[in-house]
């Protein structure tokens, strides 16, 4: 990894995420191949400026999907998904929404 915008690609945000960010202080990204629990924790305090308590990564797997017609079946490729804790009291502000 040359700089710390290479390891987080976005948030990935839906249902579930914004239970956990509201609930508990859990936030979603899609980061690099190659990137590490220390290197997304790294990036998280240094980009948004918040104390990160714990990662989790996870690789979710590819999904064969129809689009457009229902022959052509299409391959999504699988993606790498950090889940970051943050301390007590932190959010981030790209998750909070319409205030």
């Amino acid at each position: 990894m040359s700089t710390i915008y290479d390891v987080i690609r976005r948030p990935l945000i839906t249902e579930k995420s914004n239970y956990q960010a509201g609930m508990l202080r859990q936030y979603v990204f899609e980061v690099a191949d190659t990137a590490t629990r220390t290197l997304v924790k790294d990036a998280i305090e240094r980009l948004f400026d918040v104390k990160v308590v714990r990662v989790n990564i996870m690789n979710t797997p590819a999904k064969r999907s129809r689009r457009r017609n229902r022959r052509l079946l299409v391959r999504e490729p699988g993606i790498k998904k950090a889940i970051v804790t943050l301390a007590e009291g932190q959010t981030l502000e790209i998750f909070e929404g319409v205030k």
